[in-house]
């Protein structure tokens, strides 16, 4: 027998101010039509005054809790991905492992948009080696603070919002037909640091601000999304033609519709939720995980594969049968 890491709970949290397109004209030179047709957003939501990545996080934990019909104290490590925790430190996952009252260990992992299948990699690498057996693994981001409130090309895009996974370590066959995670593939080039940053932090003194250079962007995340996803099958033995779903990190409509038809799979093959949250950075795929499986679209048996690129570049995905 085979030890496989499987996800035995989901559950988001967004929070309840609803930013509408609309709105941000009063702020930016924009346009519900031009932030659509380039980014096919509609709304994001926005997290409240005093409302912290870590109750984001906490929100979305608790609910996949819920889900899988496990208290915190089943819990044996929290692993939160995020590019906006509360402080510099501690880690916003201890902060969410203490206002669920979880036992065990947490810690952030920071990879921007591709933090989540960063996060759900390192998650699945504790369970095979017997270092946890269930594990807490969270995408929570408060990307509204920071938006340059100037930039129309970056403001429009980003939202606020938490989604979870509960693992579980269960005995399968070793083969593709195992529920929980098969295989992984990550990458990150240094190199990339000019085309997605924010110009601030601890060293600098300043919080700073998101930039970035949507077409260089855009032209690397298509062809890296659609490599990394075929490299995470091909490790499990597995091909473009078993994929049931694609979950990928929600950043932009033309993005999501360059890799699918670079994968040659259809959109009706595609979780797409960026309409209603827009870019919620490492929350994304959790969230449209979360999403996916209430609208009754992923289902018991399911091959999935979640792809995410972001800031460094870093980028990877997981394939996983739910």
């Amino acid at each position: 027998m085979t030890l496989r890491a499987v996800v035995i709970g989901v559950g988001h949290y967004l929070p309840a101010r609803v930013v509408p397109n609309s709105e941000l004209e009063a702020l930016v030179e924009t346009t519900d039509e031009w932030i659509k047709s380039r980014s096919g957003i509609e709304r994001r939501h926005f997290a409240a005054e005093g409302e912290m990545t870590s109750d984001l996080g906490a929100h979305a934990a608790r609910a996949a809790l819920a889900h899988a019909g496990l208290q915190a104290s089943d819990i044996d490590a929290v692993i939160l991905a995020t590019s906006t925790a509360d402080l510099t430190f501690p880690s916003a996952a201890t902060m969410i492992q203490a206002k669920i009252g979880a036992g065990g260990f947490a810690f952030d992992v920071q990879a921007v948009c591709a933090g989540f299948v960063f996060a759900l990699t390192t998650a699945n690498a504790l369970i095979l080696a017997g270092q946890a057996r269930r594990v807490l693994v969270i995408g929570a981001e408060t990307f509204s603070r920071l938006m340059d409130w100037k930039d129309r090309t970056t403001c429009v895009l980003f939202g606020d919002g938490a989604g979870a996974l509960v693992l579980e370590a269960q005995e399968g066959t070793g083969t593709s037909a195992d529920r929980g995670i098969l295989s992984a593939d990550l990458h990150s080039d240094g190199q990339f640091k000019d085309l997605l940053y924010v110009d601030g932090g601890v060293s600098t003194g300043t919080t700073g601000h998101l930039r970035m250079q949507g077409k260089e962007v855009f032209r690397h995340a298509v062809e890296k999304l659609a490599s990394t996803a075929h490299a995470a099958l091909e490790k499990a033995g597995l091909t473009a033609g078993d994929v049931d779903w694609i979950v990928p990190h929600q950043a932009n409509i033309r993005i999501i519709e360059g890799t699918a038809k670079k994968m040659q799979l259809p959109m009706d093959q595609v979780v797409v939720t960026v309409q209603d949250h827009g870019n919620t950075s490492a929350a994304s795929i959790p969230l449209a995980l979360s999403v996916g499986v209430k609208r009754g679209q992923i289902k018991p048996g399911d091959l999935l594969v979640t792809e995410a690129i972001g800031g460094g570049l870093a980028w990877g995905s997981v394939v996983l049968r739910w």
